[in-house]
Order: C-alpha cells, then structure tokens, then sequence
C-alpha cells in the first residue's frame, strides 16, 4: 500500500476545489510576463496564501512554460515553520497530495540524499508544512509529468546545502525550486527598503549577508547561493512586492520576491 502526504493547507492557503484553484492559477501565470529562452537551473519563490503572494510566484513560474516537456524532476526546498530541527527533514512518502492529484516522489533520490549525515526522514517536518505544499500546484499545471524530491530545511550551513543540491545541478532535466517569503511585518515603506536590500544581496550572490530578518528561507536560499557562486551562476530579480501590493494592508506587510537562476 502506497504512503501519501495529504495536502494539509488547501481551503487555506490555497482553494481545495480543483477548478476554481486551476482557474486561478492559470489567471496568475497568464498575467505574468513571458517566458525567456534559455534554460532555467532554479527559481525562488514565495509561499503565502495566493492571495497575497500567488501573482508574484507566477512570475516566476511563467518562466519555465517553454521548458516543461524537458522538466522531469523537481527539488524543492523551504524552511521549517512547526517543527524545529538541525539539517534537513526528507520524507519516505510515495506521493504527495494536492486537489489537482497526487505527485510521485523521487524515492531514489531521496534514499541517496538520507545518507547524508545532515539528512534525516522526518515526516512530522514535512505533515503540516506549507512552504512546500502551496508550490505543488504551480507545478502540476505547468509540469505534464515530473517526480518531487521535497525538503524541509532547518538550521543547516549553506555549504551542506549546496552539497546537497549539487546533484540536482548536474542534471538538466532538473528544477530546483526553493520556496521564501521576504521580511515579515514590517510597515509598507520599511519592508519595500529591507526586501530591496535583500533583493541586491541575492543578485549578487552575497549570502553570507542574509540574516533573520532578510528571508525567511535564507537557509535554502543561501545553499543554493553558494551553488550559484561555485558554477558561475546568475541570478535575475523577476517581480518583488509585498502583502500591501496585493491583498493586505499597508500598516504590516510581508515582502515576497520571484527571482530567476541561470
């Protein structure tokens, strides 16, 4: 009998009835600005409700369109909200669940990647995670078939996780997505200086200069990073706003950017 992660945020997050989340989404990615014509290596990528981050995860997402037939894989990382750990949490899930079905793990990968010592199967990380589930659908829509390898990150260097994303580097049916908002409730105009700040830190590669405050996936973020650095990679800024530009107000907002690896 198969084990499946079922969606735990869908009617929160996102709407658990599978047209009107469809819907929505394909209304995000048509508003999003086209697709480039070189190849994608990552992308970042914000995981609030969709409501209010869901425009600016499309943009990125409306970048991978022209290479969905060559996407077969996918690893994505994001940081732990629940469960606090050290290293990072895999799950031994066959499949992970959302309103649009279920999504076929990488159990291969995923048993290379556990014999590394900072990473351990631990399914409480990942049963009430949304900084991975809200990015399932974006995916599903655009992906025709693709198999999941899902990380929680915890406190990890970000030369561990550059370890452990290398393979995924080397393979070019492979995205790697890795899932952040920005600064967390902050009022309109600090909040659009500090995420600006982070913006320039993460286009220049500077992860070393990430703190608390900059992101709150500056864990993953900062290992895929020191990946970008080691291969002579490029990071792009496609969209940065935050809650106040979207569905919130402007007294506390929280930043989300959309930014691009190739």
């Amino acid at each position: 009998m198969s084990s499946i992660r079922p969606a735990a945020v869908a009617g929160a997050f996102y709407p658990d009835q599978p047209e009107i989340l469809s819907a929505m989404l394909n209304d995000y990615l048509a508003q999003a600005k086209p697709a480039p014509a070189s190849p994608l290596k990552a992308i970042i990528v914000p995981h609030a409700g969709y409501i209010y981050s869901g425009p600016i995860a499309a943009s990125a997402y409306a970048l991978i369109k022209a290479h969905s037939k060559q996407i077969k894989r996918v690893a994505l990382l994001g940081p732990s909200h629940r469960v606090p750990l050290n290293g990072v949490a895999l799950s031994e899930a066959e499949y992970f669940q959302t309103p649009l079905g279920d999504i076929p793990l990488d159990v291969g990968t995923i048993s290379a990647l556990s014999k590394l010592p900072f990473a351990n199967f631990l399914e409480q990380a990942h049963a009430h995670e949304h900084s991975l589930e809200v990015q399932l659908p974006f995916l599903q829509v655009l992906l025709p078939e693709f198999s999941l390898t899902p990380i929680v990150v915890g406190n990890c260097p970000a030369n561990q996780i550059a370890q452990l994303l290398e393979p995924f580097y080397n393979r070019d049916d492979t995205l790697m997505v890795i899932s952040s908002d920005l600064s967390h409730y902050h009022d309109y105009l600090t909040a659009q200086k500090m995420d600006k700040e982070t913006s320039r830190k993460i286009e220049n590669l500077d992860y070393q200069h990430l703190d608390y405050d900059s992101a709150c996936g500056r864990g993953p973020i900062s290992g895929l990073l020191a990946l970008a650095q080691k291969h002579g990679l490029k990071v792009r800024t496609i969209d940065l706003r935050n809650s106040g530009d979207t569905a919130g107000n402007k007294l506390q907002v929280v930043g989300y950017g959309a930014y691009v690896i190739e």
